[in-house]
């Protein structure tokens, strides 16, 4: 059984990694559950501050993906609307069947918003807008990066108790 669990574990890791880059998948999250899985085993001992600690690095992590890109779009001079602009492009990209859809609908969605604030400066709603991309583009990258940490927190585990899971 340790043997199962640690390979369903290991392909959690994988699609998290997968996940982090899309949107449909809660990547951190299903990385997450491949080390709790892993703890599962009779060969891995119980450590609750481990599974405790990321468990919160995963619940701030989910929340900065939504933070960030609205806050890339305030960075880069947008306006309310054009934050707001991020938020329901980002969740209409993600509903969409567009290829790409969740990196194309914040950028859309907070020029549109922009341009409903100001008709008139194109060049600062394509700002914000790239605001919001740069913004999706570092949430991307730091789900990533904890998927990876994951990973080899994973791996290491795993290495230090192979006699025990085989």
């Amino acid at each position: 059984m340790d043997l199962v669990l640690t390979c369903i574990g290991f392909a959690c890791m994988i699609i998290g990694i997968f996940g982090s880059f899309l949107p449909v998948l809660p990547g951190p999250g299903i990385s997450w559950l491949g080390l709790v899985l892993l703890y599962f085993t009779k060969a891995v001992p119980d450590n609750y501050w481990v599974i405790g600690v990321t468990f919160i690095i995963i619940l701030l992590i989910t929340l900065l993906d939504y933070i960030i890109p609205a806050k890339g779009t305030k960075l880069f001079g947008g306006s309310k609307y054009g934050v707001w602009g991020t938020n329901i492009g980002l969740i209409v990209g993600l509903l969409s069947p567009i290829p790409m859809g969740f990196i194309i609908g914040p950028f859309v969605g907070a020029f549109v918003g922009e341009l409903y604030y100001n008709s008139q400066e194109q060049k600062r709603a394509l700002k914000a807008a790239t605001g919001s991309f740069i913004g999706f583009l570092a949430s991307t990258f730091m789900k990533f990066v904890v998927c990876i940490i994951f990973l080899g927190y994973y791996i290491y585990l795993f290495w230090h108790y192979k006699s025990d899971i085989f």
